[in-house]
């Protein structure tokens, strides 16, 4: 247990952050699925609508170093090129 003034409020300030942290993470990670998924799915609108805010939601916690900017970096390059993809693959296909 922490017995200085200085080591206590470190331990707070460690269980704020380590909470902060954890939201962060947990809407990153609930919008890169998000977008994955409608990849996946072949929505294209909707992956158009949703990459900008995943790639928002990245540039974020790289900034305040809850992730690493390379992971930040190499996520944000894989959903690009997998949007690209669906839009390449669906502008070869025939209008319905």
């Amino acid at each position: 247990m922490a017995h200085s003034n200085q080591s206590r409020k470190r331990v707070r300030q460690n269980e704020k952050h380590r909470l902060r942290n954890k939201a962060v993470k947990s809407a990153l990670r609930t919008f890169l699925k998000k977008t994955q998924v409608a990849v996946e799915q072949r929505k294209l609108d909707d992956a158009r609508k949703l990459l900008p805010l995943a790639m928002k939601k990245l540039d974020k916690a790289a900034k305040t170093r809850t992730i690493h900017p390379n992971t930040a970096s190499r996520n944000k390059a894989s959903l690009a090129r997998k949007v690209a993809q669906l839009e390449k693959e669906l502008a070869g296909t025939p209008a319905e």
